[in-house]
């Protein structure tokens, strides 16, 4: 009767898992996260959305930030400013015609997620998943770049570098409303305050 030994260990360790910040390669492959595909361009839902309508806009070409882009990729980033605002008409046409909803489409002048990605996010910024002051100060103070300044900047200049310390400390930034400016101590009060706009 033959007899079985068991293997010894291996000494190998186990692969890692992936890193959060390396997420979006992940996503872009995810067909439930799919909104949109061409030769050049992915949209997907944001998988932790901080509005009820985020979505983003990724170059198939791998590039890993705003500081990796050259005068080459003008067209590039118009393009996926395009797709962003024909996306928010798509998603504002089959929501509720009662609510007045508006979109901004911009980078984080300092990204937390590798790989280039534009943001189409409603103003509403209701969702549960926008938990703190980070989360809100990443969307409505200057830290959030607004894509056509990113597309001309780099048309005039070549390239876009966002000083980090600079933009980083934008996120520390009191609360504030976005749209009255009106100042509130922590984040369930800044909800209910914007409830009071919509």
């Amino acid at each position: 009767m033959a007899s079985f030994e068991k293997p010894p260990p291996s000494k190998r360790k186990a692969a890692s898992p992936q890193h959060w910040s390396l997420g979006l390669q992940a996503s872009m492959g995810d067909p439930e996260l799919l909104v949109r595909s061409d030769e050049t361009i992915v949209a997907i839902k944001d998988k932790f959305p901080k509005a009820k309508y985020h979505f983003l806009v990724l170059p198939k070409e791998e590039i890993s930030s705003l500081r990796s882009l050259n005068k080459s990729h003008v067209g590039l980033l118009r393009d996926m400013l395009k797709c962003g605002e024909q996306i928010a008409a798509e998603a504002i046409a089959k929501g509720d015609s009662k609510t007045k909803v508006t979109f901004r489409y911009g980078f984080h002048a300092v990204p937390s997620m590798a790989r280039l990605h534009m943001h189409a996010i409603s103003q509403d910024f209701d969702s549960p998943c926008l938990k703190n002051k980070k989360h809100w100060n990443s969307f409505t103070t200057n830290f959030f770049v607004d894509a056509v300044d990113v597309i001309d900047l780099l048309d005039s200049k070549g390239k876009v570098d966002f000083n980090k310390a600079k933009y980083e400390s934008l996120l520390k930034e009191p609360l504030k409303c976005h749209i009255c400016g009106t100042g509130l101590e922590n984040m369930p009060s800044l909800k209910a305050h914007i409830e009071q706009h919509c």
